[in-house]
């Protein structure tokens, strides 16, 4: 259930993502299928047409709380799953889909997904913080503190992962309100730097084995830089800066 939970939650956010991705995600279902049978031709073309409807679609605008949180929770599952597919497709090489087909690496890929998550999230999240900084001067503790609350709505939407275990999915929600917490204690950091004390624990994350990894972690680094820049333009491009202020102050206590 928790691997449908998150991949048609991918699928149904593949609108914030760029075009690349949308074509990403026809690849990653078919190694979602693997062995279990390919979608035929027609039905392909369908999924297509779906995906391409949906990145056409005008992009809904972020006001409140509610679409902040949804857009945390797509482009968080969005930036680390992307990497931990594509690593893995390219380490595999033309053994991908015979990789990806085996069940043991199967749930190798879906424990990985579910341990990045919170990275993902304290990543998106320190980002929308920088870009709110910038316009909310001295009641940036104040929105830091509600914008938390959300990121960590977004942690609590989904059941414990099987595969993490509750102990551990616990810590791993403690680290990321820790995490948040400390980014007041700092002046915003350029979003390209945001990524760096993480992208060393993202890249151990990866399901191949570190004898075979060989010297990828620039590379890991690198695209988590890319993909958050994206992102934070993303965000700059859909977000109503004054609304969302409001949504988030409103939200505090008296």
């Amino acid at each position: 259930m928790l691997t449908a939970l998150l991949y048609f939650r991918w699928v149904e956010n593949v609108a914030t993502a760029n075009s690349d991705a949308a074509l990403e995600t026809l690849n990653f279902a078919d190694a979602e299928i693997g062995g279990r049978g390919k979608l035929s031709p027609s039905g392909r073309i369908m999924d297509a047409m779906k995906l391409l409807e949906k990145l056409f679609r005008p992009r809904p605008p972020i006001r409140d709380r509610e679409a902040l949180a949804d857009f945390i929770d797509a482009q968080s599952a969005f930036i680390v799953q992307k990497g931990i597919y594509e690593y893995s497709r390219a380490r595999a090489g033309h053994y991908a889909k015979v990789l990806f087909a085996e069940e043991g690496f199967a749930q190798s890929v879906e424990h990985a997904r579910w341990q990045a998550f919170p990275l993902g999230l304290s990543m998106v999240g320190e980002m929308i913080d920088g870009v709110v900084a910038s316009q909310a001067g001295i009641q940036r503790r104040e929105i830091l503190d509600q914008l938390i609350m959300v990121v960590l709505s977004v942690f609590d939407r989904y059941p414990i992962p099987p595969s993490i275990g509750e102990e551990a999915w616990l810590e791993a929600r403690r680290d990321l309100a820790h995490r948040l917490d400390l980014v007041g204690g700092h002046a915003p950091k350029r979003v390209m730097d945001i990524p760096d004390p993480l992208a060393e624990t993202y890249f151990g994350m990866m399901p191949i084995h570190e004898k075979l990894r060989g010297r990828d972690f620039a590379t890991t680094r690198n695209y988590l830089r890319v993909s958050l820049c994206n992102i934070h333009d993303e965000l700059l491009a859909r977000m109503d800066g004054e609304a969302l202020e409001r949504s988030l102050i409103a939200g505090a206590p008296a």
